[in-house]
């Protein structure tokens, strides 16, 4: 246990900070697999500009790696292009 109580309250905010970025990067998985497993067109042009607005979010905020993103974006506008 913390020795300190402002190791305590990082620890504390840690938990909560952990808890909130689970959220967002759970949330940014399904949005992919949502992309991923549809065949329409129109819907995955609608798609695409919110899912790589998220991942930027993600990437600014340090929740996944920027390479990360930039990965996921690239092969989810080619999956795009080929429909």
């Amino acid at each position: 246990m913390a020795n300190h109580i402002s190791a305590a309250k990082r620890a504390r905010q840690g938990e909560k900070l952990k808890v909130h970025n689970k959220y967002y990067a759970r949330s940014a998985r399904n949005m992919i697999k949502q992309l991923r497993s549809t065949t329409d067109k129109n819907e995955a042009n609608e798609l695409l500009p919110k899912i790589t607005s998220l991942l930027d979010k993600l990437a600014k905020k340090n929740i996944i790696h920027s390479n990360k993103a930039a990965n996921l974006k690239s092969s989810l506008t080619l999956l795009v292009n080929k429909l």
